[in-house]
């Protein structure tokens, strides 16, 4: 099959021996499979998300705190089978739902999965937001939680930083499809049973760029008091990865910088999360340590 699950469109038929974009091949690796406390709180619950990151990423970005699995040889290839035994494993431990992490480049291995199980805790979508509505489609009635990131309002930025010149309008297209999926939040004793929550992580020295994601979060998807979906913001940026070959991004965010990203949050009237600066610690990156 020649590989066009991702807006990339690479075209190119991933194998073991063949990369897509994404920089893997068609069966499923993952880097970490295991109970995560640090998600937003109906995420993670009391329990733990189970979840599953994948390697490899249709975006790639320079930053990227998960560079070592996004970017680098790591992690465990395994089949849909031993992935669907995962579930069970991960829901025998606890976790509240099945989280899938930077995802979007194994959806038919992920579909596969599910025939040979289906949890019965929620499943959840973490990915970049750079994601094709047709390859979406094929979640509908199978994912209940929606986890994107809306990274850019500025798609200059998103090339510099994503080679990713069309990420506004993609990104748009994408979560606007999740929540036609979804629907409006549902949240029973703390845990999100279905819904979108909308992450946003806030670099240094484009302000700018995050104001006009929470703008555009709250013209597309808020309007009107009626709140479709929750807004995560996040201030945990590390310079990581590539970040420092570019210099406005190589260090932390001030307490200044987010300050007025906070500022822009409430006076918008966003529903959700908001990090404190302090979550900017590297023990908060998980270990990379799965072996089946």
């Amino acid at each position: 099959m020649l590989c066009d699950l991702c807006p990339r469109n690479c075209h190119i038929e991933r194998s073991e021996e063949r990369f897509g974009y994404c920089g893997v091949g068609a069966l499923p690796k993952i880097a970490r499979a295991a109970l995560h406390f640090d998600e937003e709180p109906p995420i993670s619950g009391a329990n733990g998300a189970g979840t599953i990151f994948f390697c490899g990423c249709n975006l790639r970005c320079v930053f990227c705190q998960n560079y070592e699995i996004s970017a680098r040889d790591t992690g465990t290839v395994i089949t849909p089978y031993q992935l669907s035994e995962e579930y069970k494993r991960l829901e025998q431990l606890g976790a509240q739902n099945i989280e899938f992490v930077t995802p979007s480049h194994y959806v038919g291995a992920i579909l596969e999965s599910l025939t040979y199980y289906r949890p019965r805790v929620p499943l959840v979508w973490n990915s970049s937001g750079y994601d094709k509505v047709e390859t979406l489609r094929q979640l509908d009635g199978v994912i209940d939680v929606y986890l994107p990131d809306f990274k850019y309002s500025d798609n200059a930025l998103a090339k510099r930083l994503s080679n990713c010149p069309d990420y506004v309008e993609t990104a748009t297209a994408a979560i606007t499809e999740m929540l036609r999926q979804c629907g409006d939040p549902v949240i029973e004793d703390g845990m999100m049973k279905r819904g979108v929550i909308i992450r946003h992580l806030v670099l240094p020295s484009h302000i700018k760029n995050s104001l006009g994601v929470l703008t555009a979060i709250k013209r597309n998807w808020c309007e009107n008091h009626h709140t479709s979906a929750l807004v995560s913001l996040m201030a945990q940026y590390m310079p990581a990865g590539r970040a420092a070959d570019y210099p406005e991004i190589n260090r932390r965010l001030t307490k200044r910088e987010y300050q007025k990203v906070l500022d822009k949050l409430y006076d918008l009237e966003l529903d959700g999360f908001a990090q404190e600066l302090s979550s900017a610690d590297e023990k908060y990156v998980p270990e990379w340590n799965y072996n089946n």
